[in-house]
Order: C-alpha cells, then structure tokens, then sequence
C-alpha cells in the first residue's frame, strides 16, 4: 500500500469510492496532477488513457500499475467533467480531499500535467513519468516496476 494514501478513500470515475490499501497494493502508482481546463493536461490525458489500457486493461496479465489523479480543477463538477470524458478507468483523489494540497507541495507540483510515479513508501521513482510514458511508452513501465520493489516476477 501507498503509505501517503493510506487511511484514504479513493473514487472511480462513475464516483464509487474504495480503500486505497486495497487499491493500491503492490502496485507502481502514477501520481496524476492535471486539470480538465489545461489544455496541456487535455493533451496528455489521452495518451496516457491508452498507456493505462494496455498495461492494465487489455494485457493478459495486468500489470501492476495504478493512477491516482489529483485534480487541480476549480470545482468538484469540472473534475469530474473532466474525468468522465477523456480518464481511464483509473482512481482520483476525491476534489473535497483537502490533502490534494498536501500532495502538490510534497512532490513540488508547480506545473501542470505533471506524472509523479512513486514507490509504496511514497519515495518518488520518477518526476518526469509524463515525459517518459510521451518519449518511451510501455517500455518505461519496466523501469518503475523493478525501481518499486513490488512484483519482481511481472514481465511487459
């Protein structure tokens, strides 16, 4: 589990919430800082939508990945707007959650899209996820995976 989630509840797209224990264990997990208003973060959030399908979604054995979206959006409303139209099928911080805050200064969020790809003691393996998943594609998910410790036998 995440340790700078635990104790969390987490929302789907469709606005169930789960355990973010449960969710998150063992697991590599991408940090998503963006807002339905950037036009850069409705840019990448494609593309990163396709990312998250192939390695969990349409894989044969998922990979053991998970993105936790951290809006920046002004409202609860055109977070979830925004959600509902180009997210994958993948967890958000709630928009009422006040440590959303607390997260951005943590992980030095002054620009956004920003992927923070982080191990499950919270150290981040990676500040650039966005410009790798952009230069490298699947191919970075390798890199993370053996950088978290979590499930050495997974093999993209």
């Amino acid at each position: 589990m995440v340790d700078v989630l635990g104790g969390r509840r987490l929302m789907t797209r469709e606005g169930t919430l789960v355990e973010a224990e449960a969710a998150l264990q063992n697991k590599v997990v991408a940090l998503y800082f963006a807002a339905g208003r950037c036009a850069p973060s409705r840019d990448f959030t494609p593309l990163l939508c396709d990312f998250y399908t192939e390695l969990v979604s349409e894989a044969r054995r998922p990979a053991p990945f998970e993105v936790v979206f951290v809006s920046a959006d002004r409202s609860a409303e055109e977070m979830l707007d925004f959600m509902r139209e180009l997210h994958g099928s993948w967890l958000a911080l709630p928009f009422h959650d006040p440590y959303r805050h607390e997260l951005k200064k943590r992980y030095d969020i002054t620009v956004i899209p920003k992927v923070v790809v982080i191990k499950q003691n919270g150290a981040v393996i990676t500040n650039k996820g966005r410009k790798q998943i952009r230069e490298r594609g699947l191919a970075c998910f390798q890199n993370w995976v053996e950088a978290a410790d979590v499930f050495q036998n997974f093999s993209g």
